[in-house]
């Protein structure tokens, strides 16, 4: 693509700037105004400067990719809603056989979850409750919270529903989602696997500290409470024992401060109520009532089991049909839209929990990099290094996995995609067509693998660090050095092992 006017390039480099730097640092001083206002801002410069017109910006909102992130957040709330998380969170401690084996664990299941419902759902839905775990273990945070963000970026690597990018290579390579599984599955199974053996090694001290009895005793005594106060909803089951409690505590503290007539009569009433509790019709009437509502509460654990199963097969139904390699935005939408009518009741508390400020993100993103496109930069830019970079020689893969992984950290991950992926897929066209649809796995997996590499790298490691720093009682600083420790290391490791095991098949 030949370079625009000289006037365009320059005001496209500057709307492209605004963007970049309002969406990698979204707290500026001069312009705190966010990252969703700041991709607009981005987007209205693009064409308020003439580098794209109003139709050319319309068109380059890319309508399959928001439709398959909006049904999969959907799907996400709903089976959030269905406990599905709490399970997961169940399989770290089961049997758990301390700090190591639960590292392990972590690891695993954040993986494997994060492959199936997006890595930023399972950092939300688990950070706080693996904080709570390590206390419960009397063992250090650190550890756990990052093994929670890098193996959930890890995993997510292996679907083309597991994070932003992937969705955004899916929908542009129409790479099915059986081919982009296997395709990438081995890369990140080891790469878990090494993850956490790198974690292991660099914790295995603080990891082999002993939990006293004493600490189990509490520790298990406050999740047990935790559980219970999740289960019970406020308005219905603490709201009527606190007016129970308060009326008799009231009495019986009149009883105690009271004088004369005043005390006889509240203590005679108390008395008689309890006389009343204590009589037979009294005790016929309490097993009565005790029986409806026991009643009721199976009906009501009946009703509640049944729709939990039928929002796993809804799932499990969503993923065959990727799997079975029909339209992805349209299978997630028809997911999401049958559990909103199987849940049979007003569906805007679910769908308030959607994430529409990421959709507008994506929106005014797709406009400002199609307009910085057009200036022409990004492909003179790709000329350069074009002929170093073909992923028919190992040198070519590393310079290009080199120019991803810095890319993906200065400009972050989906911008990076975009930007590079059809000159990419172009390039390795020329090869042959299994080389083009490798070229768009390698994207994939270095600019996932590429989040793990500071703490700004992908807005999983983001989500961690605040959910972990605002939990209350478990509250937890992860800073940017120590993610970078570790991080830096076990990026580029995990790359390099990875990028040998990725086929088309």
């Amino acid at each position: 693509m030949a370079m625009s006017s000289t006037i365009k390039v320059v005001l496209g480099s500057i709307a492209f700037a605004v963007f970049w730097v309002l969406a990698v640092f979204p707290a500026v001083p001069f312009l705190p105004i966010g990252r969703t206002a700041g991709a607009l801002l981005g987007a209205m410069l693009m064409v308020v400067f003439l580098v794209i017109s109003p139709e050319e910006a319309y068109d380059a909102i890319d309508l399959p990719i928001l439709g398959l992130l909006f049904g999969t957040m959907v799907v996400s709330i709903y089976l959030e809603r269905a406990d599905m998380f709490k399970y997961l969170g169940k399989l770290l401690t089961w049997k758990s056989r301390g700090g190591k084996d639960l590292l392990f664990r972590v690891s695993l299941i954040s993986a494997i979850s994060s492959a199936l419902f997006t890595n930023d759902t399972c950092c939300v839905v688990l950070t706080e409750f693996i904080l709570k775990i390590a206390r419960q273990n009397n063992l250090p945070p650190q550890p756990f919270l990052l093994a929670l963000a890098s193996s959930s970026n890890i995993g997510s690597s292996a679907t083309p529903i597991g994070n932003p990018q992937n969705l955004v290579i899916a929908v542009q390579s129409k790479i099915s989602f059986e081919k982009f599984l296997f395709g990438i599955m081995p890369s990140m199974l080891l790469g878990v696997l090494v993850n956490a053996g790198i974690l292991l090694g660099y914790f295995w001290k603080l990891l082999s500290v002993e939990r006293g009895p004493e600490m189990v005793e509490a520790g298990d005594m406050v999740v047990e409470n935790e559980v219970s106060s999740h289960r019970f909803s406020p308005a219905t089951m603490s709201h009527l024992s606190s007016v129970n409690s308060q009326e008799m505590g009231s009495a019986i503290d009149a009883v105690h401060e009271g004088e004369g007539l005043g005390a006889v009569g509240i203590s005679q009433r108390v008395s008689v109520s309890r006389s009343r509790m204590m009589s037979p019709a009294g005790e016929v009437a309490s097993e009565a009532n005790s029986e409806e509502r026991n009643g009721t509460n199976n009906d009501e654990r009946w009703k509640r089991s049944l729709w939990k199963i039928c929002v796993y097969l809804v799932t499990i139904g969503m993923l065959i049909a990727l799997l079975m390699g029909l339209n992805m935005s349209w299978t997630a939408l028809t997911a999401a839209l049958a559990l909103v009518v199987i849940d049979f009741q007003d569906a805007r508390p679910c769908l308030e929990k959607v994430s529409y400020s990421l959709l507008i993100f994506f929106c005014g993103m797709f406009i400002a990099v199609d307009g910085f496109n057009k200036t022409g930069i990004p492909s003179a830019l790709w000329e350069a290094v074009e002929r170093y970079s073909r992923i028919d020689t190992v040198g070519g893969i590393i310079l290009l996995s080199a120019v991803i992984l810095v890319l993906s950290n200065v400009a972050s991950n989906v911008p990076t995609v975009l930007l590079l992926g059809s000159r990419v897929a172009q390039s390795a066209a020329s090869i042959s067509e299994s080389e083009e649809a490798r070229a768009w796995l390698i994207l994939a997996w270095v600019s996932t693998v590429a989040g793990n590499l500071s703490l700004l790298g992908s807005a999983a490691n983001l989500i961690v660090c605040e959910q972990a720093r605002r939990a209350q009682f478990y509250g937890y600083n992860l800073s940017f050095l120590s993610h970078l420790k570790f991080g830096l290391p076990s990026t580029i490791i995990i790359t390099a092992i990875g990028l040998p095991l990725i086929r088309t098949y």
